[in-house]
């Protein structure tokens, strides 16, 4: 007769853990197993400070497991960093690889980004090919080598944009012409890979309040003839953006996106900037434009 012991089955008992249960004369004894429901792992290109960093630690905080890939480590210790290059090509497969050696990837949410004000005539070609390296060709490379991992997970995408990609920003033009890049980007790939059980989605923010100002490429000495232009749009765009909506609040949404059940392929942040983008549509974009260079100070 086999021992008691060696008799056992499991019993379900909740989600996420299980029982085994004891089969003999005496009653039953439950016994928690350590197994736990998997964690999410969210993958987030751009976290090392800013948007993309406020958005790691709110979904470290929901039980995420975040992994960061930057140049610099984002400062979080439930977050965990691989340095990479979102500009050379072929970083960003090896360091989502490295990525999803462990649970594979449920959320990949691209947030690098580079601006520069810059006079077009005086642009030079090596930053504005830089530009589109960080802020388009990136969220292609990042989708293409993610997609292995979504799929079998079903997982999602969020384009951090700007409602710099609808409306125009005076001197920052090679930063708009990317982000309405990413826009398209997000609804073509979305139509593609919704049938394949895929999301994507592009977050537009308006003006945000984080270290991105600073930081900010701005032409002086390169483009004296347009000095004067460009002091005042692009001082005006740093108004905006240091007075505009809190980093918490843009992560916040793009947290929501991105947990969506039916997510819109485009979305803007708050009420105003929803309100904006419609405007937009409706009025004659040469009445649009002669607003935008008021805003920024322009003759």
């Amino acid at each position: 007769m086999k021992r008691n012991e060696d008799r056992v089955r499991e019993v379900t008992v909740e989600k996420s853990e299980k029982v085994t249960e004891v089969i003999g004369e005496k009653p039953a004894v439950a016994v928690k197993a350590v197994e736990k429901t998997p964690y999410k792992t969210a993958v987030i290109i751009g976290a090392s400070s800013g948007i993309g960093r406020e958005s790691a630690l709110m979904l470290a905080s929901r039980g995420y497991r975040v992994v960061n890939i930057s140049r610099t480590p984002c400062k979080g210790e439930k977050v965990k960093s691989i340095s990479a290059d979102a500009a050379q090509e072929g970083e960003l497969k090896r360091a989502i690889s490295d990525a999803a050696e462990n649970g594979g990837i449920d959320l990949l949410i691209y947030s690098a980004g580079f601006s520069m004000s810059a006079p077009l005539e005086h642009a030079r070609s090596g930053d504005y090919r830089y530009l589109f390296e960080v802020n388009y060709f990136g969220a292609i490379e990042a989708i293409k080598a993610a997609l292995p991992y979504l799929k079998k997970k079903g997982g999602r995408v969020v384009l951090v944009g700007s409602l710099g990609g609808d409306i125009p920003i005076p001197y920052d033009g090679f930063y708009s012409a990317s982000k309405a890049a990413l826009v398209m980007l997000a609804r073509e790939a979305n139509m593609e890979l919704k049938g394949r059980g895929v999301r994507v989605s592009a977050l537009l923010p308006g003006g945000t309040a984080t270290d991105f100002t600073y930081n900010r490429m701005i032409y002086r000495d390169e483009a004296t003839d347009y000095e004067g232009n460009v002091k005042k749009a692009s001082a005006a765009l740093a108004n905006m953006e240091q007075g505009g909506m809190s980093v918490s609040l843009v992560a916040g949404a793009i947290v929501k996106l991105a947990e969506r059940k039916n997510p819109p392929p485009v979305m803007s942040v708050g009420a105003k900037n929803g309100m904006v983008r419609f405007i937009n549509r409706l009025l004659p974009s040469q009445f649009v434009d002669r607003m935008v260079m008021r805003k920024f100070n322009q003759k």
